[in-house]
């Protein structure tokens, strides 16, 4: 029975692509640093979800933390996703 090489093509070379343009992305962007005040930042916010609003500016914070275990006790493993955010407007001139 011959093997049907359109659709394999069709898949061979739409992952290629994706793998190609992923490559060059990772090429193009600026390996970033750890900036250790950001990092004291995040590991300070509160859980759950908080805003803030002044005169000028208004304060956003969320931080979801949760631990996963597979059965009652065995391994797990620790999310902890934080988001800070600040929207700023002022007239100038």
């Amino acid at each position: 029975m011959p093997l049907p090489l359109a659709p394999i093509a069709g898949f061979a070379l739409r992952y290629g692509a994706v793998a190609l343009a992923s490559y060059a992305v990772t090429r193009k962007i600026d390996q970033g640093f750890r900036d250790q005040r950001a990092e004291d930042a995040l590991d300070d916010t509160p859980e759950g979800v908080t805003l803030r609003q002044g005169d000028d500016q208004a304060n956003a914070t969320a931080r979801f933390r949760r631990v996963f275990r597979v059965g009652p006790t065995g391994p797990g493993f620790e999310v902890d996703a934080t988001a800070l955010g600040r929207i700023r407007i002022r007239r100038t001139g």
